[in-house]
């Protein structure tokens, strides 16, 4: 009776410990189960993320405009291209309109155009040209660059690269630009040249 009575007690005490060796077991599986097989789920990929086009526009116009109904902006295309990884787009023949709020008047066209609607920019490269029209500050200034970058909302035109501005029958040229479309005075820098016609005294 008494071996009875021990293995019993002995029997006891092991099913009071059987539960937590069974969770201690089915920890040990999962962990190697989790190590062992290859993830079946892909990650999801941000569309924002994708290399590719999403969409494509043919001869095209986007026009923008103030809160009284002005307009103050026009971007028009041969065609264009939209990349969201970069959130651009990418244009071919493209022209500029813009007209601020006192009358100034700046058009500009290039082969290419790259424009980053966050940014509110607009690169332009072959053969760019810009126009500020004249007004009662400045007569017409005219750029010409292999590229030009325009910030449509500081109204400026900046270029690293060598320039050439017609300024009413004056001319410059200078390795680097940086010109205030509102005012018509611009920054030149690098090596400067200019010609200026001799004027007639009254």
């Amino acid at each position: 009776m008494n071996m009875l009575t021990r293995l019993r007690r002995t029997l006891d005490r092991l099913t009071i410990y059987l539960p937590l060796f069974l969770f201690a077991m089915l920890a040990l599986g999962s962990w190697w189960l989790v190590r062992s097989v290859p993830e079946l789920i892909l990650p999801r990929i941000d569309p924002q993320l994708r290399q590719d086009p999403d969409f494509r526009l043919e001869q095209f116009t986007v026009k923008s405009f103030d809160t009284s109904g002005r307009l103050t902006r026009e971007i028009s295309g041969q065609g264009a291209t939209h990349f969201p990884a970069s959130e651009s787009l990418h244009i071919e023949g493209v022209r500029i309109l813009a007209e601020n709020e006192v009358g100034t008047r700046l058009t500009a066209q290039a082969k290419k155009g790259i424009s980053r609607e966050a940014e509110q920019q607009v690169i332009l490269s072959g053969d760019a040209v810009a126009v500020r029209q004249a007004d009662a500050q400045s007569p017409r200034i005219e750029l010409r660059g292999e590229t030009l970058t325009v910030w449509l909302e500081e109204e400026r035109l900046v270029s690293d690269q060598p320039v050439r501005i017609t300024h009413g029958a004056d001319v410059f040229s200078a390795q680097t630009m940086n010109f205030d479309t509102r005012s018509g005075q611009y920054e030149l820098q690098g090596r400067v040249r200019a010609v200026l016609p001799q004027r007639q005294t009254p």
